[in-house]
């Protein structure tokens, strides 16, 4: 691929991919995931960039040498990511503490960091080359947890780039791995957060029952009929969101909600956007679902300190497609800020219980949208010596389904987030058209201007 500042042809060249095993002797044991952990929304690879720029004062360290090195020693007490997954009765996923290592592959790029301009931010044009797929390691049972591939650059900058089974861990739980890693690769002998398996904690209860409504897990009637849109025309962006972009959309935020986030303000607008570029039939039910990190919502805890297992609920959000288009943003912000504050200690037993009384399903695609919010979990943090990373964080947008707000600095420095979406091509010219007139538009109070509410369905 031509990089846009370069005529060089982008290569790399890899080695063969090697397992890296613990660096001492493990315990050999069977370790159940929580019923959290295993639904089926979460048996698939999550790939993860971090971007290093060449530091001179690691002049002589090589990066792949270091990284794989603190590695092994990460893994004696993470030690159930060098195993495998095995599947018991009822769907049950449990690990097998074999010891068997992670896969870890050494590579090396023909150009500088900044020689391959904007492909190295979402959507990451350049991910088949930074994150080998090696043959047999993609399923979710009986297969490596990780696979790693460090690249160095001309410039003596590198990429870590990596793939992690979401049964295992969510975004909190990686970067406490990684922390570690790069803390055996600085010459700690011990992690500053002691890792804690105890997913016992997000089991269902004996017996099982739902006592709140969960409509991400809604079951699709046999006879139901989506109105189709075409996906065989996708478009891939990246639309980025500096501190005068913020704080336009949060104009729309109504004083009588008593304060909204960012997330909340800028998930709302998204929403309302997707569903007028989709153009839907108006009484479609359109599902907006959001991760809830359970880590530190409740007191007491409840999960405890170093717990690096999927520590998160989701939320919907539900509306019409016309009620969405027609009432101000207000209302959409409205019914996200209340499904966020349904999250209750009870609410996250209750969707354990559903998840195991379902038969661990997989969160409902049809006419939802998943956002997760990785802005501040601390992937740029992670130091393996060479400070902090330029870049950081999940890359990809799933076609229809599932978008992130990534940390980002622009060209010009500014501190703001990058958000990725992948929709039909005609539909993102009117997603496009729409983000930019609520940027334009002047809310009262969160209400908008009659031309976004009378965009057409």
């Amino acid at each position: 691929m031509n990089s846009p500042t370069s005529s060089i042809r982008f290569q790399v060249h890899r080695r063969e991919p090697e397992l890296i095993v613990p660096a001492k002797p493990t315990p050999y044991d069977f370790k159940p995931l929580s019923d959290i952990d295993d639904q089926e929304g979460l048996r698939f690879h999550i790939p993860v960039v971090q971007i290093y720029k060449h530091d001179p004062s690691m002049q002589g360290k090589d990066p792949v040498k270091v990284i794989s090195e603190a590695l092994a020693k990460a893994l004696v007490f993470y030690y159930p990511f060098a195993g495998r997954l095995r599947e018991w009765p009822n769907r049950k996923l449990v690990v097998e503490c074999t010891s068997e290592g992670v896969l870890f592959i050494e590579a090396d790029a023909n150009v500088t960091l900044e020689q391959c301009g904007d492909a190295l931010q979402p959507p990451f044009p350049l991910l088949d080359e930074l994150l080998f797929d090696v043959p047999g390691s993609s399923g979710v049972i009986n297969c490596p947890l990780l696979l790693i591939q460090v690249t160095r650059f001309k410039c003596g900058g590198f990429i870590y780039a990596l793939r992690l089974n979401h049964t295992m861990s969510d975004g909190p739980g990686l970067v406490q791995f990684l922390t570690t890693v790069g803390e055996m690769a600085r010459g700690e002998q011990n992690p500053s957060v002691l890792p804690v398996w105890e997913r016992h904690v997000l089991n269902a209860r004996n017996p099982p029952i739902t006592t709140c409504t969960h409509r991400e897990y809604d079951e699709i009637p046999d006879n139901h009929i989506m109105n189709p849109f075409p996906l065989d025309d996708l478009d891939e962006q990246a639309f980025f969101f500096g501190p005068t972009e913020i704080s336009s959309f949060r104009r729309y935020a109504p004083s009588h909600l008593g304060g909204c986030s960012t997330f909340e303000i800028l998930t709302a607008c998204f929403w309302k956007c997707r569903t007028i570029a989709l153009q839907p039939n108006p009484t479609t039910e359109m599902k907006m679902i959001f991760a809830n990190n359970v880590r530190n919502k409740f007191d007491p805890p409840l999960v405890p300190k170093g717990y690096y297992g999927n520590g998160f609920v989701l939320s919907t959000a539900v509306t019409t497609a016309e009620k969405l288009l027609k009432e101000p943003v207000s209302y959409a912000i409205e019914l996200i800020k209340k499904a966020k504050a349904d999250t209750t200690r009870e609410y996250v037993q209750s969707v354990a219980d559903t998840l195991l009384i379902k038969g661990r399903p997989h969160f409902t695609t049809e006419e939802a949208y998943f956002m997760s919010d990785v802005r501040h979990m601390g992937f740029r943090e992670v130091d393996f010596g060479w400070g902090r990373a330029t870049y950081a964080g999940p890359i990809n947008s799933t076609p229809m389904q599932c978008s992130y707000y990534l940390p980002f600095e622009n060209e010009k420095r500014e501190i703001g987030f990058m958000l990725p979406i992948c929709l039909p091509a005609q539909a993102m010219e009117r997603f496009a058209k729409e983000l930019k007139i609520l940027l334009q538009d002047k809310p009262v109070n969160g209400v908008v201007s009659s031309s976004f509410i009378q965009s057409p369905l």
